[in-house]
């Protein structure tokens, strides 16, 4: 048994889902705390916490501290040095946003395809015009770059339209529902070869960080587009900048970019081949009805001395 007596919730969680953790663990201190300042004195004596960043500050001065939990999917930003040394166990919420990420990856693949990009751009000029390009989805090959949470939900939902799903990971296994053949990460450019629409569902790494240059964009086909909902610097931007402006590739759906907001001076806005939504496919207003799922079992969990839920490997950054 890990002792688990009191609970900082650095976040701005509706009051809902607080009385959710209060009621399922009458015993557990729950304490919110949304001011930086503050959170040094409300951590002391803690030793879980709910966050999405851990100042250095509030880090030194919580000596009981045990379990760290951030509040978002990706951890690129959030695990600082001093954090990772102090070897704490550090979950997330991962596959939280999943379904509504796949949502969103659906839904640039069909604007492309029902040539919406152009039509809205008529709309605004109160012009009606056919769209250059139309094409149907069902037929065509997806290739999933990154098979976690988010490129699962994906695979069974664009299968579901009648494309064929591939896929890459770095660890061996069955594939996920819907996918038909699971590439290793240095058979990125065969998979590239074959697919008509590339979304990348990676996390930011050391190993991925700049994963897409040129020589991918070249082995990628000149009719595919594609998709990036993990991080703006997997992504050599300047090269597929480059790449959308000689045609090797048909277009790109981008929720995130590097930098980020994306300066007004770049090419990519005026695009018209180019879809930017603006780091927005995380939205939902289901996020924490999945999210204190994942908080509610870890507390359990920890108490009982049992392995966590999503537990972020520290040295991967994932």
């Amino acid at each position: 048994m890990a002792e688990l007596s009191r609970l900082v919730v650095g976040i701005d969680l509706e009051p809902a889902y607080v009385e959710r953790i209060r009621e399922a663990y009458p015993d557990l201190e729950v304490v919110v705390c949304t001011e930086p300042a503050e959170l040094p004195a409300a951590l002391a004596g803690a030793q879980g916490l709910v966050t999405w960043r851990v100042p250095s500050e509030a880090l030194a001065a919580a000596t009981a501290l045990r379990w760290v939990h951030f509040a978002g999917a990706g951890v690129d930003g959030a695990l600082s040095p001093a954090l990772v040394e102090r070897n704490l166990v550090v979950t997330n919420n991962s596959g939280v946003a999943a379904p509504n990420i796949a949502e969103h990856l659906l839904a640039m693949m069909l604007a492309f395809a029902r040539g919406l990009p152009e039509l809205m751009r008529y709309q605004v000029r109160h012009e009606w015009h056919h769209p250059s390009r139309r094409f149907e989805l069902a037929g065509q090959t997806l290739g999933v770059v990154g098979l976690g949470d988010i490129g699962a939900e994906l695979a069974w939902r664009a299968a579901a339209l009648g494309m064929r799903v591939i896929g890459l990971r770095r660890r061996p296994g069955e594939p996920p529902r819907g996918v038909e053949r699971v590439y290793p990460p240095e058979a990125l450019h065969e998979l590239l070869g074959e697919s008509d629409h590339v979304a990348i569902c990676l996390p930011l790494t050391a190993r991925t960080r700049h994963l897409f240059g040129p020589a991918e964009f070249r082995a990628m086909r000149r009719d595919a587009y594609l998709y990036n909902i993990g991080r703006g610097a997997i992504v050599d931007q300047e090269a597929l900048i480059a790449a959308l402006q000689a045609g090797e590739i048909a277009g790109a759906g981008l929720d995130v970019t590097d930098p980020e907001p994306l300066p007004p001076e770049s090419p990519l806005w005026d695009m018209p081949n180019v879809l930017i939504t603006n780091h927005t496919s995380g939205g939902t207003p289901r996020y924490w009805e999945r999210g204190i799922e994942i908080v509610l079992d870890n507390i359990g969990r920890f108490r009982r001395g049992e392995p966590l839920r999503n537990v972020v490997d520290q040295r991967e950054g994932y």
